[in-house]
């Protein structure tokens, strides 16, 4: 958390590889200032701003050394300060008292509260590792499933030579960021890689550049490809939606029949400019039907006309 944040450490910085952060919720100890910790949440981050500090330099020196003994348990795993704010003499005694280590950033408490969270939520998301290909096709994260051997890595190759870009082959760790996203990455030992059979596997960030890889993406869409079956019937229309759900994120999930003779690479970049399209409110589907419906109206008002005029 120190690293990819750009935390700098005050005190205790043997301390960190052994301390474990166990929630997304940040504290921040205003109530337990003034003496009250009947409630305090000792397991989560303690963070102090400009009213945290103000408060506790009103106090008396030994006043202010005893709260913070309280404020450093066992189970406390750091002392966080914003705004570059000087830790003082008595904070740094406790916390060394007690093994907590004090870290700080030049951020406003607001934003830092918010980064951390952020961070912490991903980091401590539940995680689910999916067999499938994780790629970028126009800004849209696109999830290949389908049997080992349908050719899913030989699609992802031939949508990165058009220049689209993998996040993952073979095995996709999937968390949930929020109520309603769901981000893939590949393991990191599979980052960049590609298994191509009959090749080997294949280094797509040395051969293709930078640009043709990404760390992670949002999985926006699922296209299941699947063996062709003469006796299966496929949507032609777009009308069946199916969905597949992640921890209690759904999906939208279609699938593609694969046969000699179809480009997959064409129609996974079809889909996913279709996808775009229905998020800024444009749908093939519901105009066709609209078409369809105008049709039938005026059809039917073209039979009733033809019966009243044989009537007369």
């Amino acid at each position: 958390m120190v690293k990819d944040n750009e935390l700098k450490v005050y005190a205790g910085e043997e301390l960190l590889k052994d301390k474990k952060v166990i929630t997304t919720d940040i504290s921040r100890p205003g109530i337990e200032l003034t003496g009250y910790f009947d409630y305090y949440p000792s397991e989560r981050i303690q963070l102090f701003g400009q009213t945290e500090t103000s408060y506790s330099r009103s106090m008396t020196a030994n006043n202010r050394y005893k709260v913070m003994l309280e404020l450093c348990r066992e189970d406390t795993p750091v002392l966080l300060i914003s705004r570059n704010i000087q830790p003082s003499k008595e904070l740094l005694r406790a916390a060394k008292e007690h093994h907590v280590p004090v870290i700080g950033s030049e951020l406003p408490t607001t934003r830092l509260s918010s980064m951390i969270t952020e961070y912490l939520d991903e980091k401590l998301a539940p995680r689910e590792s999916i067999h499938g290909v994780l790629v970028d096709v126009y800004g849209i994260g696109i999830l290949l499933t389908g049997h080992s051997g349908i050719g899913k890595s030989e699609t992802a190759l031939e949508l990165i030579k058009r220049g689209h870009r993998l996040i993952a082959d073979d095995r996709v760790d999937v968390y949930q960021r929020d109520e309603k996203t769901i981000v893939g990455e590949a393991p990191k030992i599979l980052n960049h890689l590609l298994e191509i059979r009959g090749i080997g596997i294949i280094d797509v960030m040395n051969l293709f550049g930078a640009g043709a890889v990404r760390s992670q993406s949002e999985i926006q869409l699922i296209i299941n490809l699947e063996n062709w079956s003469a006796d299966k019937n496929y949507d032609r229309i777009g009308t069946l939606e199916d969905r597949r759900t992640f921890f209690d994120v759904d999906v939208p999930q279609i699938t593609v029949p694969v046969k000699v003779g179809r480009n997959i690479s064409i129609i996974i970049e079809v889909a996913a400019m279709n996808y775009r399209a229905k998020k800024m409110g444009y749908d093939a589907t519901k105009k066709f039907e609209d078409n369809l419906g105008l049709l039938i109206k005026e059809n039917e008002e073209k039979t009733k006309n033809e019966k009243n005029g044989e009537g007369k």
